[in-house]
């Protein structure tokens, strides 16, 4: 989803009770608020494949998926942002007992926009790495079919990209696998050769 650095500065506390009452989501920043856009229809088709895909697999793994309406805080009110889904495998942790900011996920997914794709790359990963209980961090294009797939490795991070629809997002942590055709059905888009494609399978 898309987001606009806004120059209010709170602390953690007064974002939280602000937000508790806001009918619109922002994201925290060390103190700056970060107002959320909304998305287009592709980043939409994109969340709900993945979300779709993900619970289908991993219920009976006992595994919570989340879309995007469940924060996620870091290193105790220094962040807080809304991934477009995230998942947790253990049970759940929550930062007060409002149940409402998740502190421990395993597996956080972003849907990219040009105006997002740098901040999710950079400063927005970085404050992700923070997540002791993160072991994979997923980018998914929706201008063309890629994804950038960050798989801890101890202290590091490995990078791997996919951008054809015939191959698969592989998460080891959950041990399982979401083809890129489902990733992307619905979605109409604009491959490197120019042809239009529908993923209506």
């Amino acid at each position: 989803m898309s987001s606009i650095a806004a120059q209010t500065i709170l602390t953690p506390k007064e974002y939280i009770i602000a937000e508790r009452k806001a009918t619109l989501k922002s994201e925290y920043l060390s103190g700056e608020i970060v107002a959320m856009s909304g998305a287009t229809n592709a980043h939409n088709l994109i969340t709900m494949n993945i979300a779709n895909g993900l619970y289908n697999q991993l219920t009976e793994k006992g595994c919570r998926v989340y879309a995007s309406d469940m924060r996620v805080g870091i290193n105790a009110g220094e962040s807080y942002f809304y991934p477009d889904v995230s998942v947790v495998c253990e049970k759940p942790r929550f930062e007060d007992n409002k149940f409402d900011t998740l502190i421990n996920p395993l597996i956080v997914i972003e849907v990219l926009s040009q105006s997002t794709e740098a901040y999710d790359k950079g400063e927005k990963f970085r404050r992700y790495r923070q997540l002791i209980s993160l072991q994979d961090y997923v980018l998914i294009s929706q201008d063309q079919v890629r994804v950038e797939h960050y798989t801890r490795q101890g202290t590091l991070w490995q990078l791997s990209e996919i951008n054809s629809l015939e191959n698969a997002l592989m998460l080891k942590s959950v041990d399982i696998e979401l083809p890129l055709r489902q990733i992307y059905r619905f979605v109409e888009q604009e491959t490197e050769n120019t042809t239009r494609i529908t993923h209506s399978s």
